[in-house]
């Protein structure tokens, strides 16, 4: 099983952009589907987009879709997320996470009775205005 680590947040003035990334050791990268998730204070984890294991297709939940752009390397073994034109309120904690199946990343934050293979630690993203 992988272990993730994100990088790549920190504070950014809004209007700005920002690219993170996810990288993963101590497994095969290239078996499992990644998303990126984010929780803002306050409120529930919510789903960002997704993307295959090979990298050819990617989904994005409607609320994200003009901003935000998934990607990966698996030679590197490494998933980003690139956020153009950063609001204040994407201010949140952003994390990446693994499957084997696409379907559980696209629905793990609205079942109840799904969770991921494998969650990163989280890496925090403050907007200013």
């Amino acid at each position: 099983q992988v272990q993730l680590v994100e990088s790549g947040g920190g504070l950014v003035q809004a209007g700005g952009s920002l690219r993170l990334s996810c990288t993963a050791s101590g497994g095969a990268f290239s078996t499992y589907a990644m998303g990126w998730f984010r929780q803002a204070p306050g409120k529930e984890r919510e789903l960002i987009g997704a993307i295959t294991k090979s990298g050819g297709s990617t989904y994005y939940a409607d609320s994200v879709k003009d901003r935000f752009t998934i990607s990966r390397d698996n030679a590197k073994n490494t998933v980003y997320l690139q956020i153009y034109s950063l609001k204040p309120e994407d201010t949140a904690v952003y994390y990446c996470g693994a499957d084997h199946i696409l379907h559980t990343l696209v629905v793990v934050t609205t079942d109840k009775d799904k969770d991921l293979e494998v969650w990163g630690q989280g890496t925090r993203v403050t907007v200013s205005s």
